[in-house]
């Protein structure tokens, strides 16, 4: 799907971004450096109406409140009614009963076109028993698979969950991409950022080509991160070329190391 990094560049679809206050300012940059638009407004008295003109809504609960929960709920409501698709990242939901309860919330009042996560994120929404501290993947014995699974199921959406090989999964057909490197680990806010790429990729796709997008997007993502650390000598200069890769990625070069299986179903 290729043709939606073109699509993007020339369409600049406006992207509502509700995301956490450590990592605003690397968002907006990494989707202005993709082609896409980036608006933050976290106000509960216009979200609804920024929410319903934008192509994507991504909401991010990093820096959680209870101001930003009910403008979130907000913003995602109108965007469902003006069929406006709509990103969560539940981003260290096991962290704490607050993030839990409210992410749940958000869930039942807001019909969600990806949810995109950590493994230690998305075993909670699966309510799988995970080792986790903080907003950290963590480990546990349930493949990854099987509650990516069950998360896409029980929300009727597309689930990608993030870590050394990305899992995407709507429930009836699945797919790895192996693109990326464990610097970008290193990092804060390369999820969050990853978040507001898949709505900028998702804003540009038809309804038939949506688990496409998100695919495209962490394919894409992943051969930035690659080229970034062979251009950087560690964490502080990664992030330096990785905006530029934002920028400066080709079609051609996404063709070329693009690592991408797919298959029907859930498990291989």
């Amino acid at each position: 799907m290729t043709h939606l990094l073109e699509k993007m560049r020339v369409n600049n679809p406006l992207v509502h971004n509700m995301t956490n206050q450590v990592v605003a300012n690397d968002v907006a940059n990494g989707l202005l450096a993709m082609g896409a638009s980036p608006v933050m407004a976290y106000a509960v008295e216009e979200v609804a109406n920024i929410a319903s003109i934008s192509k994507a809504l991504v909401l991010n609960i990093g820096t959680l409140t209870s101001a930003g929960v009910e403008a979130m709920m907000v913003a995602g409501i109108a965007a469902n009614k003006a069929d406006v698709p709509v990103v969560l990242d539940p981003v260290g939901v096991g962290a704490s009963s607050y993030r839990q309860e409210k992410v749940r919330e958000i869930l039942a009042a807001v019909k969600v076109t990806l949810i995109r996560g950590n493994s230690g994120e998305i075993a909670n929404l699966a309510e799988v028993e995970w080792q986790a501290k903080g907003v950290d993947a963590g480990q546990g014995k349930v493949s990854v698979s099987e509650m990516a699974n069950k998360v896409a199921q029980r929300f009727n959406c597309i689930v990608a969950v993030s870590g050394e090989v990305d899992y995407i999964t709507n429930g009836r057909e699945s797919a790895e991409i192996r693109n990326g490197v464990s610097l970008m680990a290193q990092v804060t806010g390369m999820g969050c950022l990853l978040s507001g790429i898949c709505g900028a990729f998702i804003a540009c796709a038809n309804k038939t080509e949506v688990i496409e997008a998100v695919i495209t997007a962490h394919a894409a993502y992943g051969i930035v991160g690659e080229k970034a650390k062979q251009q950087s000598n560690g964490p502080g200069s990664f992030r330096v070329h990785f905006m530029d890769g934002l920028a400066n990625l080709t079609v051609p070069q996404y063709q070329q190391h693009k690592k991408i299986n797919r298959w029907e179903g859930v498990v291989k």
